[in-house]
């Protein structure tokens, strides 16, 4: 094909050539612009025009709703793991709450010092360099976490730190530091003294404590009853094993309550003061033992005098 162009500013006419190809190329980019606006056109209508489109309305809605139900059911995930910890965290905080209340008890703080069951106050200024900013669900979880595992921790280490501390209240409950007798002072004390009977030097390996006949006689700590019956020298005698090689004597009673292998605690009832045995008036003999060697009871006595005043001054 062949076009000849006409114009008053040219002095000759010119002619222009197109050949099949061109024409194929005219025609389909003239298509393309056609498609490409009928899409546009159709795109702006939905979009700013209010114009209901039944099938592809449904189209949209049905694929919102799903994006949503992803969505809430991602957050519902990771809300219910979020529970489970929390769950956990609880059930430590309880415990760490009967630990804390266990361990002031045994420590021998007032319940009044210290409230596990209530938050700490917490306060100050609000940020002024750094602008605050939300947590996202990953470092709330994050936070949880390391949380939840701090909890366990210290949980574990009270644990430990309430066995010993039982086991010490244990021994200190096994070391014979209670009066055996109700006196206010002892006519001998633990050492060298003149012997009564012969007015020579002899080692007293006990404390007398000066009580009426028949005054109540009490253990100074839990033991087992090792024996319990008649000594020529000490006379009515009780020996009580505490552990730890520790061996307490009562001497010189007049009455028994107890027997061989009896089990008793601190300040239980073992006989009544007396003056049997080589003995020159109403008294209690008191005697500490180590592996079977004489210790000075007052050390014994004098330590659980400095705990009482200790506690009452708190």
């Amino acid at each position: 094909m062949q076009i000849i162009l006409i114009s008053d500013r040219l002095a000759k006419s010119k002619s222009v050539s197109l050949s099949s190809r061109h024409l194929v190329g005219t025609a389909i980019a003239a298509m393309m612009a056609v498609c490409f606006s009928t899409v546009g056109l159709y795109w702006l209508t939905l979009r700013y025009a209010d114009i209901r489109v039944p099938g592809l309305q449904q189209l949209i809605l049905a694929a919102s709703e799903s994006e949503a139900e992803r969505d809430r059911t991602f957050v519902q995930q990771n809300l219910n793991a979020m529970a489970v910890k929390l769950g956990e965290m609880q059930a430590q905080l309880t415990r760490l709450d009967a630990l804390g209340e266990r361990l002031s008890s045994l420590a021998g703080f007032r319940p009044q010092e210290f409230r596990f069951s209530e938050a700490p106050g917490l306060g100050g200024a609000s940020p002024t360099l750094m602008p605050p900013q939300n947590l996202s669900l990953a470092e709330f979880s994050d936070k949880l976490s390391v949380l939840a595992r701090n909890v366990e921790t210290r949980a574990d280490m009270l644990g430990v730190l309430e066995a010993q501390m039982f086991e010490q209240a244990v021994k200190k409950r096994m070391l014979p530091t209670m009066m055996p007798v109700k006196a206010p002072y002892n006519a001998s004390g633990y050492g060298r003294r003149v012997d009564p009977f012969t007015g020579q030097w002899a080692m007293h390996e006990g404390v007398d404590f000066l009580a009426d006949a028949g005054s109540p006689v009490a253990a100074a700590a839990a033991g087992v009853v090792v024996f319990a019956g008649f000594h020529p020298q000490y006379g009515y005698m009780v020996d009580i094993d505490h552990g730890n090689d520790l061996v307490t004597r009562y001497a010189h009673q007049s009455r028994l309550y107890v027997k061989e292998g009896d089990v008793v605690q601190r300040g239980h009832k073992i006989g009544e003061v007396g003056s049997t045995g080589r003995s020159t008036g109403p008294h209690l003999h008191f005697e500490v033992r180590y592996r079977g060697s004489a210790q000075n009871p007052s050390k014994f006595l004098v330590s659980n005098s400095a705990s009482a005043q200790a506690r009452a001054r708190q």
